[in-house]
């Protein structure tokens, strides 16, 4: 299975923090599924971890490509296509991160791993 990660995951994924659902971290360790990081959580990480929010994040915001590798994760970069796709989501989910992450689940057929149920709203394949 390609599944890709929300932020939140992601952090708790190498944080190991307890948050994280079970089936995630199952889903996660298996090593039959590709796990891709996106570039748009990239994005997140380093600016909240940058104003003061994501402090735990600090690993990930200073090499991002270098913790996800570690992981065995591959980096997804963003498209023009899925960019535009994003831009154009409908709904009231105004978060311009999610609203990415949501685009290329959909364009790419990937699983999302979040615990964010208003992506269900968008026929995005979740996992939680």
């Amino acid at each position: 299975m390609r599944l890709l990660l929300d932020t939140h995951a992601l952090i708790w994924w190498v944080t190991d923090d307890p948050a994280l659902s079970r089936a995630a971290w199952d889903a996660i360790g298996d090593s039959a599924n590709e796990i891709l990081a996106s570039a748009a959580s990239a994005w997140e990480i380093a600016t909240k971890h940058r104003i003061g929010k994501l402090p735990q994040a600090g690993p990930l915001a200073q090499d991002f490509v270098g913790s996800i590798a570690a992981e065995g994760f591959i980096g997804l970069p963003i498209g023009v296509r899925e960019a535009e796709a994003a831009g154009r989501l409908s709904g009231p989910h105004r978060d311009p991160f999610d609203r990415m992450l949501i685009a290329q689940a959909l364009a790419q057929s990937l699983t999302l791993i979040s615990n964010e149920r208003v992506f269900d709203r968008y026929g995005v394949a979740r996992l939680w």
